[in-house]
């Protein structure tokens, strides 16, 4: 499928349609249409229909094949967010936007980076693993995470990144002590605030706190961030850790599963929607019928603002999984709808399943899924894209994919170059505005231990960037 898609934008863009091909579409109706209809039309049709489309006539090759269209093109599938930064970015993208198109669709490599820290002497974070970090306001904020001892941490850094590619930074301790100590917890992006909920502490106490915190650059004070807890009533979920969430269109804070009291797993979905002044919140359990199995380590992504996908994590008994499941948001409706596959039919699929991975959308819409650990603990280091938009279509139903063509479009491995990390789990990632880098920090890794690392543990404190590569 591949080769035919190559094909197909090859055609496109070089087709010279026959005289005979001009004569006969001359008695179209379509040919009367003006060309802004024809491109409202052409941005309601799916790629290989435009692509097949341009090669009809010279007329429309040009309509299709336009830098116009195709921008809008990456807007519809991308979201405005990437493009906007793109454009605004030190990047040459005088290329077309088709051509870039085809590259994020083709997307075969990433590059690891390793992050360097200008001279002198600087504080670092501790190394540490079940902490959040997020990309707000230009920065990445790290909070939180457990660490050497199973001993939680209170700290949050800071450091800014800008809009434009960094391969070195600053960190910057920023606050102590709010909220308090704790690891498992999430953490998540909405418009410039960042939303916190739950999460464990070093006595083994569960977590349903929730919290809103505020990065703010200032000329002379250099960067700042608070926190405040939110007001959300009296109903929140239990409290928990080692959940998932996201956030969903900007406007909504979506979790699932978890460790609960007890040290039970959890299988319930709640919601949290914000007032407009952001000053308190609102909790709500979404129910539905099939839903997820209890788990946790997990991950939550949101795609495209409205769509959920939730991937792997260890099951009620202690078994790691590699199950998909999709909700969409803007349903009146709310259900989850589950992607049934075989593993022997992804290439490579038997490394699947995973618990304490990260997945994090991507330039293109798609998830990057990196890292994790098995269910005999041996921790990974692969990347794996996964794409929900190659599925011909999803309904209220159970899908069951038994193709290899869509499941080899549906994951792909690929291929890592650069600098070589250490295997990790419960690590974090997240990508910059454009969605073409990822920050990852911290996790536990493979390695040899120090003395003072009784447990059997070592965290990890380096921070990498990972790039995808791009023939432009």
């Amino acid at each position: 499928m591949k080769n035919i898609n190559t094909a197909y934008y090859s055609m496109a863009e070089t087709s010279t349609s026959t005289s005979a091909s001009n004569k006969n579409m001359k008695g179209s109706p379509i040919t009367n249409l003006a060309p802004d209809q024809l491109f409202s039309i052409l941005l309601l049709l799916p790629i290989d229909s435009i692509l097949a489309f341009a090669m009809t006539c010279k007329r429309f090759q040009a309509l299709a094949c336009s830098d116009t269209l195709w921008e809008s093109i990456c807007r519809r599938d991308w979201g405005p967010s990437s493009v906007d930064v793109l454009k605004s970015s030190n990047f040459q993208f005088q290329l077309q936007w088709m051509r870039l198109y085809r590259q994020i669709s083709k997307l075969e490599s990433v590059s690891c980076h390793k992050m360097t820290y200008p001279d002198g002497e600087f504080e670092l974070p501790k190394p540490r693993a079940s902490h959040s970090l997020n990309f707000v306001s230009d920065c990445l904020v790290l909070f939180g995470g457990g660490c050497e001892g199973g001993r939680h941490l209170d700290d949050t850094w800071v450091a800014y990144i800008g809009k434009d590619f960094e391969k070195m930074l600053k960190w910057q301790k920023v606050n102590s002590g709010l909220p308090s100590g704790r690891f498992g917890h999430s953490c998540v992006v909405i418009g410039d605030f960042l939303v916190l909920f739950g999460g464990i502490n070093d006595h083994g106490s569960r977590q349903n706190d929730t919290w809103l915190g505020q990065v703010t650059r200032h000329e002379t004070l250099g960067i700042t961030l608070s926190w405040t807890l939110l007001d959300v009533g009296t109903i929140a979920p239990p409290p928990r850790g080692a959940h998932a969430a996201c956030s969903v269109d900007n406007k909504f804070m979506l979790i699932h599963g978890g460790i609960g009291l007890s040290g039970l797993r959890l299988g319930d979905t709640w919601v949290l929607e914000l007032s407009e002044n952001l000053c308190f919140g609102t909790w709500r359990e979404i129910v539905t019928c099939p839903s997820p199995a209890a788990r946790s380590g997990h991950s939550l992504t949101c795609i495209g603002d409205s769509r959920v996908v939730l991937f792997g994590g260890r099951g009620l008994g202690y078994e790691v999984l590699n199950d998909v499941w999709l909700l969409d948001m803007s349903k009146d409706i709310l259900k989850w709808v589950q992607i049934q596959y075989e593993l022997p039919n992804v290439p490579g699929g038997v490394s699947l399943p995973r618990v304490g991975h990260s997945a994090t959308l991507i330039l293109g819409g798609r998830l990057l899924i990196y890292g994790g650990e098995d269910s005999y603990r041996h921790r990974k280091d692969d990347f794996w894209v996964l794409d929900i938009s190659a599925i011909p279509s999803i309904s209220m139903q159970p899908t069951t994919l038994n193709s290899k063509e869509i499941l080899a479009k549906m994951w792909k491995r690929l291929k890592a170059s650069g600098y070589k990390p250490n295997c990790r789990s419960f690590h974090r990632a997240c990508a910059d505005h454009s969605g073409r880098y990822l920050y990852v920090f911290g996790g536990m890794v493979d390695g040899s231990l120090q003395p003072a690392e009784a447990s059997g543990l070592r965290f990890d404190g380096e921070l990498f960037l990972v790039e995808l590569v791009l023939q432009l």
